[in-house]
């Protein structure tokens, strides 16, 4: 893992097109009600991107799996991985969202989250824009 002071910050137009192409699969996902668990998506210095689902274990050690798997591909340069949880929001209690982490080697990586409902109701499905969940640690 890289110190975190040399950093840089911001998002690359590569990283957040290929976090977006992520988080819009899940979506299209959970609107067909088709379950999953982790989805993760890496691309090598290559620009080939490698896809991976953790589904056969607790949504706590697929999310961890997916994390090491991440510094396990050769040549990663960025990644998205993508996972259903909720989100407090204050008085309302906690609310069914699409959580997002995405990282590149050598700028900090961050965490976004998109409020869903009506899951597997097709047309019925509704999401929020993604909005900004916070940094998390880089895995690259």
């Amino acid at each position: 893992m890289a110190d975190q002071t040399e950093l840089q910050d911001g998002v690359s137009p590569e990283t957040d097109e290929l976090a977006s192409t992520l988080m819009g699969d899940a979506l299209d996902l959970l609107a067909a009600g088709e379950p999953f668990g982790v989805l993760l998506a890496v691309q090598t210095s290559s620009g080939e991107v490698k896809s991976y689902e953790f589904e056969d274990d607790g949504p706590e050690a697929c999310l961890e799996a997916a994390r090491v798997r991440v510094g396990e591909v050769v040549g990663a340069k960025r990644y998205a991985l993508v996972y259903e949880g909720a989100v407090e929001l204050g008085d309302e209690g906690f609310a069914d969202a699409l959580l997002l982490e995405f990282g590149e080697r050598g700028y900090h990586s961050y965490s976004a989250y998109s409020l869903v409902d009506g899951k597997g109701s097709g047309d019925g499905f509704s999401w929020t824009d993604p909005a900004p969940a916070g940094e998390v640690d880089p895995l690259l």
